[in-house]
């Protein structure tokens, strides 16, 4: 009983204290002006950083993808087709249907060298 207490006490307790006491923000201020006060308003470092970046499929980046696909082929993954009966759920019944799956939960690749097709 005096457990219930406490905790209905401390929970009234959390309940009373008022946001605005709390953590004072202006009404009218807006995200974007909210990061730019803590950042310092450094539009410069934002200007920087935009140039640096580029697209990650760039002339740069495709041919190292092209060599890594060519290194690292992955190998064929067969469909799996499940044909699932009609049956009942309950007293509802559901018709046959089928579904597919691949027969590895994940893709598998070869090793460099390694031959993908039977000699």
């Amino acid at each position: 009983m005096i457990r219930a207490i406490l905790m209905l006490l401390f929970l009234l307790a959390g309940c009373s204290t008022s946001q605005e006491e709390l953590m004072p923000v202006d009404p009218d201020a807006s995200m974007l002006s909210l990061w730019q006060q803590q950042s310092g308003g450094n539009a410069a470092l934002l200007d920087a950083r935009t140039q640096l970046r580029r697209p990650p499929d760039g002339p740069v980046a495709q041919p190292e993808a092209d060599t890594i696909r060519s290194q690292f082929p992955r190998l064929p993954n067969p469909d799996m087709v499940l044909y699932v009966f009609p049956h009942l759920n309950g007293n509802t019944p559901v018709p046959g249907y089928s579904t597919v799956f691949p027969f590895y939960t994940r893709p598998q690749y070869a090793l460099p060298g390694e031959r993908l097709t039977p000699p």
